[in-house]
């Protein structure tokens, strides 16, 4: 008489393996997320930087800040103090970049326009640039997008 020879996997053994990985996952993908956020929000701080310094330093030179422009568009003058940037293209948080020219109730700023980013990313945004409220300071909402105030 042969002995039975067991192949392939129990319905059991099957179900470990499957709960081991929904728990590995579930584990994993908010750890995930958390880090995209984080990157996109630190790339949008940098690039914010460029920009604004850019800005200053073009007022310093000129006496004034540039003309407004659309969102997208690089305002008259300022395509060599933007060169260390991708002005032109979508930014980290998925919106366009936006130069505001006495708009929105302030001298300069610089807006991004449309953003893709939840709102909740956009309050811990704040929360690191500003206030995390918003409304006030110099990071807030404005009409299809949200504002740095220079000035």
């Amino acid at each position: 008489m042969r002995a039975h020879c067991r192949q392939g996997f129990t319905l059991v053994e099957i179900m470990i393996v499957v709960a081991v990985i929904g728990l590995l996952a579930a584990i994993a993908v908010p750890n995930f997320v958390r880090a995209r956020e984080n990157a996109q929000n630190g790339r949008y701080l940098s690039d914010l930087r460029v920009a604004t310094g850019a800005f200053q330093e073009y007022a310093i030179e000129y006496g004034s800040y540039p003309n407004d422009k659309l969102p997208g568009q690089i305002p008259d003058g300022m395509q060599d103090y933007l060169a260390r940037m991708k002005w032109t293209q979508r930014n980290s948080l998925g919106g366009q970049w936006d130069w505001d020219f006495q708009q929105f109730g302030a001298t300069a700023g610089v807006s991004v326009y449309q953003p893709k980013a939840s709102n909740e990313q956009l309050i811990r945004l704040d929360g690191i640039i500003d206030d995390g409220n918003l409304a006030v300071g110099n990071f807030r909402q404005r009409s299809s997008g949200y504002i740095y105030i220079i000035e």
